[in-house]
């Protein structure tokens, strides 16, 4: 019996050491598909950061197009109103020079006018 008994606690001791290291093996697989994993979604962050960031410079670069089209736009319309008012101006100008001339040519015609009848009493 004793030898039974000896032979029972050998088997368990075996028994019991054999399921211990294997019973390590599977925690040691999950542990690497852990890191495994772990190492896939750490490389699907930084590929996501990435994209992230690029498509923001792509949008920063595209705001800066427009605004600087923007402003472009701007300044020609700016230059265009300045210059349809110089435009204006200098057709007010026009027109009061033609005027004056007018008025000028008319006073220096009524003036020939009076003079040639001053002359024509003075024949008389």
């Amino acid at each position: 019996m004793t030898k039974l008994l000896a032979f029972l606690a050998a088997t368990f001791f075996a028994v019991s050491s054999f399921a211990a290291s294997h019973a390590g093996a599977p925690m040691a697989g999950a542990s690497a598909a852990a890191k495994t994993e772990m190492k896939a979604e750490a490389k699907a962050d930084s590929k996501a950061a990435k994209a992230t960031s690029a498509a923001e410079k792509k949008k920063a670069t595209a705001d800066a197009k427009a605004a600087k089209k923007a402003a472009a736009a701007q300044k020609k319309a700016e230059k265009a109103a300045a210059s349809a008012k110089a435009e204006k101006k200098v057709t007010a100008a026009d027109a009061a020079k033609t005027k004056a001339v007018v008025a000028a040519d008319a006073k220096q015609q009524k003036a020939e006018v009076k003079a040639d009848a001053k002359k024509e009493e003075a024949k008389k």
